[in-house]
């Protein structure tokens, strides 16, 4: 049987991730992102209230905690605020290679880091001039004895200007695509490690946004994640598992969107009534709520696969561009349901449109997750019914009176082209619809039938 209610401990989790998004970070998400800034004392304080890095396996000293309860937790934080919630995260982005890969060496040295105090780390698969392209990678490592030297530039690095480590994807070999990608966790400390200033950016202005630049950085092989060649599946893996969050981000986001707007709708007047009396705006509340809740059930379902050891990649595109686009039709709704006024920055509602611009983006764009989807659906997905050219679709005599064995005068045969059945011994000499001969029609119900 299907359960759809959390269980005491997620929702003790979803609580107290909730008092912490209202009262620590709600007051202080327009402040930071009037200045541009990512407040790294809130995200200190979210380490110490243990709401964030809860995914480390307790084998490391971490919480074991599972996606759902990472989604629960991200939705919260989202809500007031995108940005905040992207930094905060962005861990569980940066230390899921890390912890998916086979390198036990590596595990035991760095995932206690994340537990026993606060540090930041980053995950950098894109370049200035690739993105949704992870094998263009072109940022290269040379093998060099018991090292490799790393030289290039990643971009788009959520947190990149504030991390302690980085995890980094890279090529021994530009023109070897996919084989050539390998991975390393890099610290910001290593001689010829670059951080650049703060990206402008639209949205997520309380996110961090920055380049980092290896110059002749030398990694110690002990660093590496994934050998060449095992790199892009590592950061496949990666974004199958973490993509339900970026899901929750959106639906936080968008959930604020409409409660705000509800909020509004229930005092403003307009023509002698409330707002939420005229039946445009009903509408338009029905269908955020209906976006919002849908979103949710594909993130949870997604993060539900990954915790059951069920690979999540299909559910996790589908939420993905679900639940993000749906977001940004929410939030765009309830701007214009404030009207003139939610165009304005003393409202909430511009920072969350401005916020939820960037989800059908990154993370692999919305584009991405159609095409994963899509190839899903045309070559691995396995239909219940039959194909098309075995489909009897009986319009002139009763199923059971078509094709019972010993009566070859009720043999049915389906025309491949236009689907006319025809009905005796054998086909027609030619279709009476389409013209097409003998040879185009198939076998569908009688003796021999397919």
């Amino acid at each position: 049987m299907l359960n759809f209610q959390l269980s005491q401990q997620q929702q003790q989790v979803q609580q107290k991730a909730r008092e912490f998004a209202v009262n620590r970070v709600l007051p202080v998400a327009a402040y930071y992102d009037q200045r541009d800034e990512t407040p790294v004392d809130i995200l200190r304080e979210a380490f110490d209230a243990g709401i964030s890095t809860g995914d480390i396996p307790e084998a490391y000293g971490g919480m074991g905690q599972g996606m759902v309860d990472g989604c629960l937790v991200t939705e919260e934080i989202a809500a007031a605020c995108p940005g905040i919630a992207t930094s905060l995260f962005d861990n569980s982005l940066g230390l899921e290679p890390l912890i998916l890969c086979g390198n036990e060496e590596a595990k035991k040295k760095y995932l206690p880091a994340f537990t026993q105090s606060f540090n930041l780390i980053s995950f950098a698969t894109s370049e200035p001039t690739m993105g949704s392209d992870v094998s263009g990678i072109r940022c290269l490592a040379k093998e060099d004895g018991d090292d490799y030297i790393l030289n290039g530039t990643k971009y788009w690095v959520t947190n990149g200007g504030i991390a302690d480590y980085f995890t980094i994807f890279a090529t021994v070999d530009p023109e070897k695509k996919h084989e050539g990608i390998c991975a390393f966790i890099v610290e910001k400390q290593f001689e010829g490690v670059q951080t650049g200033l703060a990206i402008p950016k639209l949205g997520q202005r309380n996110s961090n946004t920055a380049a980092v630049h290896f110059s002749n950085v030398r990694v110690p092989k002990q660093n590496m994640l994934a050998p060449p060649g095992e790199g892009f599946g590592l950061a496949m893996r990666t974004f199958s598992r973490t993509r339900p969050s970026i899901g929750s981000f959106a639906v936080g986001a968008a959930r604020s969107a409409m409660e705000f707007a509800i909020d509004y709708a229930k005092k403003r007047r307009a023509f002698g009534s409330k707002l939420a009396n005229f039946q445009a705006i009903q509408f338009k509340i029905a269908e955020m709520y209906q976006k919002i809740e849908a979103s949710r059930l594909l993130v949870l379902k997604a993060a539900w696969e990954a915790d059951n050891g069920m690979d999540p990649t299909i559910s996790a595109s589908v939420a993905k561009f679900y639940a993000t686009e749906s977001a940004v039709q929410v939030a765009s709704e309830a701007l214009q349901i404030f009207g003139g006024y939610g165009y304005t920055r003393f409202f909430p509602v511009e920072k969350l449109l401005r916020d939820v611009r960037v989800y059908p983006i990154y993370e692999g764009t919305s584009e991405i997750q159609r095409m994963i989807v899509a190839g899903h659906a045309l070559n691995t997905y396995e239909p219940v019914m039959p194909p098309l050219d075995n489909l009897p679709l009986h319009r002139d005599r009763h199923p059971d009176d078509a094709g019972i064995e010993g009566r070859p005068e009720t043999n049915a045969w389906r025309c491949r082209m236009c689907g006319h059945v025809h009905y005796g011994q054998e086909p027609p000499e030619q279709c009476p619809y389409c013209f097409f001969p003998a040879s185009a029609f198939v076998q569908v119900a009688g003796d021999n039938a397919e």
